[in-house]
């Protein structure tokens, strides 16, 4: 099983062993979409699900999750669940633009975390983001637990997190994106 799904897969709904995809709503200041997300099997991680044109990997975007369910169904698939989740990342682009006065809204930051890691999985894209070491495990140990125990960053850690996030959001806002792609 490969990683990267060729145009023919999508094409055909052949997504290989059978994988979930889930619809997923992002809502950003500069680029908001529905993208088609891939769970992965065991150790295998997750991914936003991306084709090939042009010599580059595209994210199939959608104005709607009605879209992205016809895109699907063409195709013989249907996402997982039909519940969307959604990521707000408008409100972590708030916190970006005043890190030392604003409070940092954990869930959000956590989700868009997770989220810049599997588009650049899909995309092919790893050297876009921040190569992690111990500091972001660090940061994100802490985010992970923030809702229960409210620990807060080292100030490396913040800068850590601070790099990581904001290359995620470049990532998502010049990514090669293919609208409402029908075939």
């Amino acid at each position: 099983m490969t990683m990267i799904e060729t145009a023919d897969d999508f094409a055909t709904g052949g997504l290989r062993g059978g994988r979930s995809l889930y619809a997923y709503r992002v809502r950003g200041r500069e680029r908001s979409a529905v993208v088609l997300w891939i769970g992965g099997r065991g150790d295998e991680p997750d991914r936003v699900f991306t084709v090939p044109r042009a010599g580059r990997r595209h994210v199939p975007v959608f104005v709607t999750v009605r879209q992205a369910r016809v895109c699907l169904r063409r195709r013989g698939r249907q996402p997982a669940t039909s519940e969307v989740d959604t990521l707000d990342l408008g409100r972590v682009q708030h916190w970006l633009a005043d890190p030392e006065r604003r409070r940092a809204p954990l869930g959000a930051v956590l989700e868009a975390w997770n989220f810049f890691e599997d588009l650049a999985r899909g995309l092919d894209a790893a050297d876009r983001l921040p190569r992690q070491g111990a500091l972001h495990n660090s940061a994100y140990e802490k985010l992970f637990g923030a809702a229960c125990e409210g620990a807060a960053w080292t100030p490396d850690e913040q800068r850590a997190v601070l790099e990581l996030i904001r290359a995620g959001v470049e990532l998502w806002n010049s990514c090669p994106a293919l609208a409402n792609p029908r075939s």
